[in-house]
């Protein structure tokens, strides 16, 4: 059964395990995964300062997702993982829509997932969100972010 609870101060070293095996590939298609996802430090401050879940199947932590409260309605889906044995099983499916819920009052939700993601491009759009932009973060690199948004409602 899966189940969806906030974090907790103890439970940053399993996040921290679970988010290195989620974000493998993304290390070797792009050198690095998300910005932290492999330091304690940041996800411990995750977890005190924002909305940070855990995935938990049977007990154990499985993945799990950073929300942020950007003021006026507007929430920002954050390093959504989970761990390579549960991918492709319905997991991120339930999780948005366990989010959706649980903030039913958000009225648009956006988040960002790199270029060469095709899955999370195709799992993004089949939940109702819509690309509106690219970022390059780094100049003379060829890395880009593709920015994605739900409008509510």
């Amino acid at each position: 059964m899966i189940l969806f609870k906030q974090a907790m101060l103890e439970d940053a070293n399993e996040l921290v395990k679970v988010k290195i095996e989620a974000f493998k590939e993304d290390v070797l298609l792009y050198g690095s995964g998300p910005s932290g996802h492999d330091s304690l430090d940041i996800q411990r401050n995750l977890i005190k300062n924002e909305l940070c879940y855990k995935i938990l199947n049977r007990n154990k932590i499985i993945g799990g997702f950073v929300i942020f409260n950007r003021g006026n309605n507007h929430f920002r889906l954050g390093n959504i993982f989970i761990h390579p044995d549960y991918q492709n099983k319905g997991i991120g499916t339930l999780a948005i829509k366990f989010i959706e819920k649980e903030f039913n009052y958000v009225k648009k939700w956006s988040l960002d997932t790199p270029y060469l993601s095709y899955r999370n491009h195709h799992f993004y759009e089949k939940m109702g969100y819509k690309k509106v932009s690219e970022t390059k973060p780094e100049e003379g690199s060829e890395f880009r972010l593709y920015e994605y948004e739900k409008i509510m409602g």
